[in-house]
């Protein structure tokens, strides 16, 4: 069967798998990210990852690779990620299987695939990931838009709160540092976002004034982008979507008190949930295949399907 093999690279996780052209998930694998140990022990564990993918299982052999990185990426380099601090990396480092090999932005790509395979969504439209930090996988008229240089869509760091909360990047007050999962569990003391969650739902007044300030950033940053890109949808996946509607409700309430002459747009969950970031390195893996380009995505919703997880 023609397969590839896909890697989602996060900031505290890797996902990885072995993936068909219809988006069927054959073989999925989770192993942690050693962000604290520095670049060269991550490149060196996603090089480890690739290579046990890469391999023959059964009737399977995959026939490319695709990876999907946080920060500044050309299908050939790394260039720059301040969550492992790596600059300018070839694509040679991450691996040295010998089947094609293709990077790319990873929100950008769990973008991609929550259009191909997560039954679309519209011509224009927002993907937000919330998990140990926040960016945007941007689609107007129909196409993944990178910017000039390849930033667009860093919606984490939009400031939410003049001379707010420190930020990982540099800046103050980014959006980030009050609705990314990671800083909604710092701010409380949690190791996980879903505990203060469970606080907050035991009647913790402390977790729910951080959840609200959440909500209250992540409302006051979507309502700018909608203003200036006038989105169809926003999508929202990562680990924080997981909280469902208890995220979405008030995020939609606080956004649409926000749009005082406009309607707002839909927001929903990811239908692909924490599978988009590993299908949407899979379409890396089939655009470095040419001879298996045509026909990926042709099939919208194609079966997702997690055997062997």
């Amino acid at each position: 069967m023609e397969c590839v093999a896909a890697i989602d690279v996060g900031g505290t996780s890797m996902k990885g798998g072995v993936v068909a052209r219809d988006g069927t998930i054959l073989y999925a694998e989770r192993r942690p990210t050693p962000r604290a140990e520095g670049a060269e022990q991550v490149i060196a564990a996603i090089s480890a990852f690739t290579g046990d993918l890469s391999r023959p299982r059964g009737r399977t052999r995959p026939v490319a690779v695709g990876l999907a990185v946080p920060g500044l990426v050309t299908p050939t380099h790394a260039v720059f990620s301040a969550a492992f601090g790596w600059r300018d990396v070839p694509v040679s480092a991450f691996t040295d299987v010998d089947l094609p090999v293709v990077l790319g932005h990873d929100v950008r790509a769990a973008g991609e695939a929550e259009l191909v395979y997560g039954a679309g969504g519209g011509r224009n439209v927002l993907f937000l990931p919330i998990g140990t930090g926040i960016a945007g996988a941007v689609v107007l008229d129909g196409s993944p838009y990178g910017g000039a240089g390849g930033w667009a869509g860093q919606i984490g760091h939009i400031p939410v709160r003049p001379d707010g909360l420190p930020c990982g990047c540099g800046q103050r007050g980014c959006l980030a540092a009050y609705a990314s999962a990671g800083a909604i569990a710092a701010r409380c003391g949690e190791s996980s976002a879903e505990h203060v969650l469970r606080r907050m739902r035991q009647g913790d007044q402390a977790a729910a004034a951080v959840w609200r300030e959440a909500v209250e950033a992540l409302a006051l940053a979507l309502a700018t982008y909608t203003l200036l890109l006038d989105p169809a949808q926003i999508v929202i996946g990562g680990g924080l979507s997981q909280a469902g509607e208890t995220l979405l409700e008030p995020v939609r309430a606080r956004l649409a008190e926000r749009l005082a002459f406009r309607p707002a747009p839909v927001v929903r969950a990811s239908r692909l949930g924490m599978r988009a970031g590993l299908l949407g390195a899979a379409l890396l893996g089939w655009r470095a295949w040419p001879t298996a380009v045509s026909g990926v995505g042709e099939e919208l919703g194609g079966d997702v399907r997690e055997l062997g997880a």
